[in-house]
């Protein structure tokens, strides 16, 4: 008995030696992630020992512990990995939170979430979870929180374009966190804060400078010179650009360049790079800007960072305008105005949601209200009416402020699509210009062949000549298809057919000799596909003119195309005249043959040529469909 009770005594003091141990562990892991969180040189390292932690936390069934981990693969996937891992990892702090009833703790996780939402441009939902941070650290009187909620809503204000309401919410926020120790590292970025809106808000751009100075010295005070510094950095650069110092705002721009390089943080890239293509626009370097914003675009799409997206799609199509390519302006431009739209929306979607936070944290706190009278003595009745009155008369200002100031946006934002639909207008109205020059240069073309033809003796030449004229003609006919149409991005093949037939023949002076028929529907197709088409129909129709009806016999020829699918079209194209004869020798030059195989091999098609009663040639071509 007693060797038992050693035993179990043994036992007991190898668990709590091992309890123990691990517990420093944790500890020793825990510490180290405070200290290198911010460090992306050390990115591998931060993951893999927020994992050990997490580990060990359940090892030691500390909960503190657990969701302290958890919150450092929020920040990791953040900032150095994939955004949406840090999403569920803030759900689950978030319920160990809950659980614990931990306002403080929880309501530092809505503010981490509020920042997540910031990158993904999730407007409404980020300002929900400002408030919802907001009430929690009003709760417990947490004045570092409350500064932090405050600072929150200024940045998001930037984002609603309410710069001068920005500005006093960042204020609010600076006078009570200039009274409180250790809270230099949410001074310095309330200041930057306060000089974003400053930069729209006020003509006085000196003061908007010497907020995001103020915000860069307190980081050297900190030694920080990571992420933080890098935002503040390319804010000052933002209003040298405004300020005309282009030098200077081209050195902080291309310094965050260099430090995200160094630092291997290719999303803080591209600030720079956007920043940058914007300073050569503005000074009139057109093809310098160009490749600096068309890069920032790919990273967007590469990383998911995707609020200032509209603004480069916007900046390029201008860039492509200027210099004088504006077929790719027009495509840019739409990309600008659907990004645009989205984003337009989840301004609107953040209002709303701002004004529902505050019309639900009066109704909770009317609730207490209500408590509060059941409980409180007779006496203090008509107090607690008052109080509610008073509450009541307060949310409905709110309301109607938020619903005047909604008034306003929604003024602006038409005031917007008016400009949007205007230069739309222009620009349709330029490319129905450009069409129509287009065809005339080619009917210039083609006369000027057909002078030339005229002048020769040799047939083969002529026709050689004629042939050409007709390629032209296929083509012109096409671009007079697009400025006489409604749409301008697309060809009605069918009527496009019959166009081009009664050219070829009225070029051969066949018109009583050959009928052509289109057995087809009405089918549109894009440019790109309609071009190479027309060539090989032409080749095709001109060949069985010249070949298939021989002594003044007279005949048919068939046209078809259809849409199979997405993805195929197929086209036939037959004559009942006389057929090849197998091993007989080429006639012609064979160029126009060589010209259907390439311009088949361009649409991914292939080519069957039947020979019964005519000729019957059979394409399929496989359409590009990426986007």
């Amino acid at each position: 008995m007693k060797q038992l009770t050693i035993f179990f005594a043994l036992l007991f003091a190898i668990t709590c030696s091992a309890q123990h141990s691990n517990s420093q562990k944790l500890d020793s892991l825990l510490n180290w992630l405070d200290n290198h969180i911010h460090n992306s040189k050390d990115s591998t390292h931060i993951s893999k020992n927020a994992h050990k932690a997490i580990a060990l936390s359940n090892t030691t069934k500390n909960s503190d512990a657990l969701a302290k981990s958890y919150s450092f693969l929020i920040t990791y996937h953040k900032d150095y990995s994939q955004l949406d891992s840090a999403f569920i990892y803030l759900e689950k702090a978030k319920d160990i939170y809950t659980q614990q009833n931990n306002n403080n703790a929880l309501a530092n996780v809505y503010l981490k979430h509020k920042e997540l939402l910031m990158v993904k441009a999730d407007y409404a939902q980020a300002t929900k979870k400002t408030y919802e941070a907001l009430e929690l650290y009003e709760k417990t009187n947490n004045k570092k929180g409350i500064a932090q909620c405050y600072a929150a809503i200024c940045d998001l204000k930037y984002y609603e374009r309410s710069y001068a309401e920005g500005v006093e919410w960042c204020d609010k926020a600076i006078a009570i966190l200039e009274q409180l120790d250790n809270a230099k590292v949410e001074l310095a970025e309330t200041y930057r804060f306060k000089a974003f809106d400053q930069l729209f808000s006020t003509s006085n751009l000196e003061e908007a400078l010497e907020s995001v100075n103020t915000s860069i010295d307190l980081y050297k005070e900190l030694n920080e010179y990571g992420i933080p510094m890098m935002a503040s950095v390319n804010w000052r650069g933002n209003i040298y650009k405004y300020m005309e110092r282009y030098d200077e705002a081209i050195a902080d721009y291309q310094a965050n360049y260099d430090n995200s390089t160094k630092l291997g943080l290719e999303r803080y890239l591209i600030p720079s790079l956007a920043n940058t293509g914007h300073v050569y626009y503005m000074q009139g370097r057109y093809q310098e800007a160009l490749p600096y914003n068309l890069k920032a675009i790919e990273l967007i799409k590469k990383t998911g960072r995707v609020r200032n997206l509209w603004e480069n799609y916007m900046h390029v199509s201008n860039i492509y305008e200027s210099l004088g390519n504006y077929e790719s302006a027009l495509h840019y431009h739409h990309l600008y105005a659907q990004t645009l739209e989205e984003f337009k929306d989840n301004v609107i979607f953040g209002l709303e949601s701002e004004a529902q936070a505050k019309y639900e944290t009066g109704q909770k706190n009317a609730t207490i209200y209500f408590q509060d009278e059941k409980i409180a003595q007779q006496k203090r009745t008509q107090v607690l009416y008052i109080i509610l009155a008073s509450l009541l008369a307060f949310i409905l200002f709110g309301l109607f402020y938020n619903y005047r100031k909604r008034q306003k946006r929604n003024q602006e934002l038409q005031i917007l699509n008016k400009e949007l639909d205007t230069k739309n207008k222009q620009n349709e109205l330029l490319l129905r210009e450009i069409h129509h020059r287009v065809k005339n240069n080619l009917e210039m073309v083609k006369s000027l062949i057909s002078l030339q033809s005229a002048q020769l003796n040799d047939s083969a030449t002529k026709e050689a000549m004629i042939a050409s004229q007709n390629r032209v003609q296929s083509m012109g006919i096409i671009h007079q298809k697009l400025y006489q149409g409604e749409n301008l991005g697309a060809i009605e093949m069918k009527d496009y057919f019959i166009n081009l037939g009664d050219g070829i023949l009225d070029s051969f002076n066949a018109e009583n000799k050959v009928k052509i028929e289109c057995a087809m529907e009405n089918l549109e197709l894009d440019v790109d596909t309609a071009v190479p088409i027309g060539l090989i129909v032409n080749e095709l129709l001109t060949n069985a003119i010249k070949y298939a009806f021989p002594d003044d016999a007279k005949g048919i020829i068939n046209i078809s195309l259809k849409k199979n699918n997405d993805a195929t079209l197929t086209l036939k194209v037959k004559d009942n005249g006389i057929g090849k004869v197998k091993n007989a020798p080429a006639k012609g030059t064979g160029f126009g043959s060589q010209l259907i195989q390439l311009l088949t091999l361009q649409l991914n098609g292939k080519m069957q040529e039947i020979i019964d009663k005519g000729t019957a040639v059979l394409f399929q071509f496989k359409l590009n469909t990426s986007t």
